[in-house]
């Protein structure tokens, strides 16, 4: 059986250095917001050419406290995709603001910038792109909209770690890039993790203040903050494998390589451009016939997943939040679309194999 993840197997080449690491912090002594947090912020801001990154306790607190520390006002408007996972609705409406969906483009599966333009009111504030599955989005026709119309812009790059646009990393773009490091990412810690990358300043205190009750000074609260502070030994495991990213990202590649080849036609692959350095968070394909080739290929010893079943508009826990509009091409995404195995914890005999199965479908 070729299991669509395995964690274990995905980790197991760096088990002898996160011993080191825990070591190292178990035995310094200081377990919250300590050295190996700043040096993880430190080389994460670097490597994005960013002045700041703030570590936090996960992806969805990224998005939250992106948009908090603006102080918009109750009701005003965040456009998003109307296909992305539902934590990034979920920042918007818990920051009671209203989300706003635009459609994707069905080639790339991002957020169509065409559309964009015709979503805005007097009440938007923002943009939160999301860079799906490992590819960035369309970043000079988005950020020239949010120049035009004085928009706030904000990216999830939960699952674009490395990836870019025209030689730019996402979450270099907007005031702040939001970084999930769920243990599944391409850079994926033990447990929960996230970061924001920004270049101002004062959002960059804002952050750090609002991720730790609100303080800036020890038991002295400037405004109402949470607990969201990025945890001091994932942060070491996230030091031991950051070194590796270059790596994971080109054995992914690899692997999407193999399927970009050796598929069949039948299948509809990823859109491959020049302009785009892509990383496979995800690799998808879409089929009419979904359910019946995801059965096929459990029955021939293949395991896959669905990125995502059902799209956010469609959610019980979104009524009331989203309008009751409906988004066809997120439907259609959600309804046909197929996650392959494409892992750093599988070998290229893994995906020969899958390709070879599914082409007998």
């Amino acid at each position: 059986m070729i299991d669509y993840e395995n964690l274990g197997l995905l980790n197991k080449p760096f088990f002898e250095e996160f011993k080191t690491a825990f070591a190292e912090t178990l035995e310094g002594g200081w377990y919250i917001l300590g050295n190996k947090v700043k040096e993880f912020e430190t080389a994460y801001a670097q490597y994005h050419g960013s002045k700041h990154c703030v570590g936090l306790a996960n992806g969805l607190d990224a998005l939250t406290l992106s948009l908090r520390a603006f102080n918009f006002a109750p009701g005003d408007e965040v456009i998003v995709p109307s296909n992305t996972y539902i934590a990034t609705i979920l920042s918007i409406a818990q920051c009671g603001l209203k989300p706003v969906l635009v459609e994707p483009d069905i080639h790339t599966y991002n957020i169509d910038p065409e559309k964009i333009e015709a979503a805005i009111t007097p009440r938007t504030k923002a943009i939160m792109v999301v860079h799906l599955y490992g590819k960035s989005c369309e970043m000079d026709k988005i950020t020239a909209i949010k120049e035009k119309h004085q928009l706030v812009l904000i990216e999830d790059c939960a699952q674009s770690h490395a990836a870019s646009f025209k030689g730019q990393l996402t979450g270099t773009f907007g005031e702040f890039g939001a970084f999930s490091f769920y243990p599944t990412k391409n850079l994926g810690a033990l447990g929960d993790a996230g970061a924001v990358l920004c270049n101002d300043d004062t959002l960059a205190t804002a952050m750090r203040r609002l991720r730790n009750y609100g303080s800036d000074v020890k038991y002295y609260n400037e405004v109402v903050g949470v607990n969201s502070r990025l945890d001091e030994v994932q942060a070491a495991f996230l030091l031991v494998k950051f070194k590796y990213l270059a790596q994971i990202t080109q054995h992914k590649r690899q692997l999407a390589a193999i399927y970009q080849e050796g598929l069949k036609s039948d299948f509809i692959k990823p859109v491959v451009h020049p302009d785009y350095f892509d990383v496979y968070h995800i690799y998808n394909i879409r089929h009419e016939r979904r359910d019946a080739l995801k059965k096929y290929l459990l029955d021939n010893g293949v395991k896959t997943d669905i990125h995502y079943p059902l799209p956010p508009h469609q959610q019980k826990a979104m009524e009331g939040i989203i309008d009751g509009n409906s988004y066809p091409i997120s439907e259609e995404i959600h309804r046909t679309t197929l996650s392959l195995p494409c892992s750093y914890c599988h070998t290229k005999e893994d995906i020969a194999q899958v390709v070879k199965v599914i082409n007998n479908f």
